[in-house]
């Protein structure tokens, strides 16, 4: 049985950082695409960071670009997202996700992929 397992999230401050780790359990996902998606209240998950691990390209919302990045440990089967000078706006729950090499549909969407974690809240106080 596959599974994500989300920890990291709590409340900061306004220009803290926090570490966000998702641990992978039933299968490798070292060739695969792993991602961060967030959804705050009342608005749809939307898409923060991916990364492919066919060729070790990340990407990255407008929102979040420069302030947030995402790395995997292969060895551990674990990805991270770091995020930096976080903003109020940044609250939300942050899921995982990850789906098979193969799938060529746009990484931003959520339905493109098969296995997602459970969540981890993470509150930015201004």
């Amino acid at each position: 049985q596959v599974q994500l397992v989300e920890s990291g999230g709590g409340l900061v401050q306004a220009g803290d950082s926090l570490r966000l780790s998702c641990a992978a359990s039933g299968r490798t996902f070292s060739s695969d695409t792993m991602a961060w998606f967030r959804q705050a209240p009342g608005r749809e998950r939307e898409f923060v960071s991916a990364f492919t691990g066919s060729d070790g390209s990340t990407y990255y919302a407008d929102s979040v670009k420069g302030r947030f990045t995402i790395s995997r440990d292969n060895a551990r089967n674990t990805a991270y997202l770091q995020m930096n000078s976080l903003k109020p706006e940044d609250t939300a729950v942050y899921y995982c996700a990850a789906r098979n090499r193969w799938v060529l549909a746009s990484r931003a969407s959520p339905g493109t992929y098969a296995y997602w974690g459970q969540g981890t809240q993470v509150t930015v106080s201004s």
